[in-house]
């Protein structure tokens, strides 16, 4: 399910919903294997005191966010406030079914 900070700005919010599309289709794909699937949806779940304000370079994550910014980005916030980040983890852990990795 779709969730938007409150004080997000339209742009974040756009940036947010074309990278749920984006993760959700990766998810679906049936070239994306599950442990990349896995590794995503560990991601989701973890707190960003676990993350520590890390930059990630998995590529579909990076892709997702170059398309939809249209910038061409090498890293991603590893943070649930960052819009391309929580939309991409969102929409792949929406994308997979609830008996699917222990979620």
């Amino acid at each position: 399910m779709q969730s938007y900070d409150d004080d997000w700005t339209d742009s974040q919010r756009a940036l947010y919903d074309e990278c749920y599309q984006a993760g959700g289709e990766w998810a679906d794909d049936p070239d994306t294997s599950s442990d990349d699937v896995q590794h995503v949806i560990n991601l989701a779940e973890a707190d960003d005191d676990a993350l520590q304000d890390a930059e990630i370079d998995y590529p579909a994550l990076v892709d997702a966010v170059t398309q939809a910014s249209g910038v061409n980005v090498t890293s991603v916030p590893a943070s649930h406030e960052d819009p391309g980040f929580r939309g991409f983890t969102d929409g792949v852990r929406d994308a997979v079914a609830d008996d699917t990795f222990g979620l």
